[in-house]
C-alpha cells in the first residue's frame, strides 16, 4: 500500500527522480521556461516555488540549501540577484503551466512551464553567449 507516499514516479528510480528534478530546476532557473511533459511539469512546479522562496529570504542558510539542489553557482546566483527580487512582493505562485499539445511519436501531453514574469531575453541567451565565445575563438585562432 502507498499510504502517505506522494508524488508521481514516472518510471524512474529514487534517484534518477532526484538527479532530473535538480536539472529541470537549473534549466528551469537558467532560461526561465522549458518545454517538458505534462507530469514533469506539475511536479517541478513546487519544488522551484520553494528554491524562489529561499531566494527570497537571501540568507547564507538559503543559498547554502539551493545550492544542496541546484549544483550551478551561477544559476544559484541568477536566483538570488535577479529572480528573487523580481517576486518580492508575490506571495507564491512564481510559475505557470501552459499545456502544449501532444508530442509526435509517443503522444505524450507536453507542456510549457515558465516564470511568470518572466524576463523574455533569457531564453537562449546563454546559448547566444556561448556561440559567440565559440566564434571568436575561432576567429582568433584562424
Amino acid at each position: 500500500m502507498r499510504h502517505g507516499n506522494s508524488g508521481r514516479r514516472l518510471n524512474r528510480s529514487v534517484s534518477h527522480r532526484k538527479a532530473m528534478f535538480a536539472n529541470m530546476a537549473t534549466s528551469l532557473i537558467e532560461h526561465e521556461q522549458i518545454t517538458t511533459t505534462l507530469p514533469k511539469a506539475k511536479e517541478i512546479r513546487p519544488i522551484v516555488e520553494k528554491l524562489v522562496t529561499l531566494g527570497k529570504r537571501g540568507d547564507l542558510h538559503a543559498r547554502r540549501q539551493v545550492l544542496a539542489t541546484v549544483k550551478n553557482e551561477t544559476v544559484v546566483r541568477k536566483l538570488f540577484d535577479t529572480i528573487a527580487p523580481r517576486y518580492a512582493a508575490r506571495n507564491g505562485g512564481y510559475l505557470r503551466i501552459m499545456k502544449a499539445g501532444f508530442r509526435h511519436g509517443d503522444n505524450a501531453a507536453m507542456a510549457v512551464i515558465e516564470f511568470v514574469e518572466r524576463d523574455i531575453d533569457a531564453k537562449g541567451a546563454a546559448d547566444h553567449a556561448r556561440t559567440a565565445a565559440e566564434e571568436k575563438t575561432e576567429s582568433e585562432a584562424a
